[in-house]
C-alpha cells in the first residue's frame, strides 16, 4: 500500500470512530453525580477520562498540521459539548493538506501512524464512555476489525502496565470487538471495578 493510500485508509478509519464516539458523547450529562462514575480505565472516573479525551483530541488536532506539543492542556472540568466540537474540528483538520511525518516531543512518525492511532484512541475511550453512563455501545465488527492490527503495530511489551493493562485471554473464534478490547485489557463481560481515585489523567495520548 503506498504512503497516500495509508494515509486515506487511516483518516477513514478516524472518520468511522468519530462517529462512533460522537454518539456516545450525546448521551453523556455535565452532571457532577455522572462525571463520578467509575469506568473501565483503572483509576479514573467519567470526568477525568473526558478529560484525558478532550486533551488528546487537542494532541491529535495538532498532528494534523506536523507537531504535537507534550504540555498537558488537561481542563479542571470536562465538557462534554466541547468534546462534541472538537471531534468535529479534529476530522476537518485531517481532512486538509497534511504533512508527511508528524513530531511528538523529539520523536516523529509517519502522519497515517498518528491518524491510526487517532482511531484506536477516539474508539476505545468511546467504548469506555458507554460502559461508564451505563449504554453499553458495540463497537462496529468492521470498525473493530480493522484496528485490530492498528493495536498491534502500536502496543508493545513495555506499554503494558504504564498505558495498558495486560492483554486478556479469549477464545479464537470470539468478534473482533471482543479481540480488540481484550488485547487493551477490557473485559465487556465484566462490572467496573471500584473507583480508586487519581488526580492525574496520565500522559497525552495514552489509553
Amino acid at each position: 500500500m503506498s504512503d497516500r493510500a495509508e494515509l486515506d485508509h487511516a483518516i477513514e478509519l478516524l472518520d468511522r470512530a468519530l462517529g462512533y464516539t460522537r454518539g456516545i458523547l450525546a448521551a453523556v450529562d455535565d452532571d457532577l453525580p455522572a462525571l463520578s462514575r467509575r469506568t473501565p480505565c483503572a483509576g479514573w472516573d467519567l470526568g477525568q477520562l473526558l478529560a484525558h479525551m478532550e486533551d488528546a483530541l487537542d494532541a491529535f488536532t495538532e498532528g494534523a498540521r506536523g507537531s504535537v506539543s507534550l504540555e498537558p492542556r488537561i481542563p479542571a472540568v470536562a465538557r462534554t459539548e466541547a468534546l462534541r466540537q472538537k471531534a468535529c474540528a479534529l476530522l476537518e483538520a485531517w481532512s486538509r493538506e497534511r504533512p508527511a511525518f508528524v513530531s511528538v516531543g523529539d520523536q516523529s512518525a509517519p502522519t497515517s501512524v498518528v491518524a491510526a492511532a487517532a482511531a484506536l484512541e477516539i474508539t476505545v475511550h468511546g467504548w469506555d464512555v458507554s460502559q461508564a453512563i451505563g449504554r453499553p455501545t458495540p463497537i462496529p465488527e468492521e470498525l473493530a476489525a480493522s484496528l485490530l492490527p492498528v493495536a498491534d503495530a502500536l502496543v508493545a511489551p513495555p506499554d503494558r502496565g504504564p498505558l495498558f493493562a495486560p492483554m486478556l485471554e479469549v477464545p479464537d473464534d470470539s468478534s473482533a470487538e471482543v479481540h480488540l478490547l481484550a488485547f487493551l485489557g477490557r473485559d465487556r463481560s465484566m462490572p467496573l471495578a471500584p473507583f480508586r481515585g487519581n488526580p492525574s489523567t496520565g500522559p497525552r495520548i495514552a489509553s
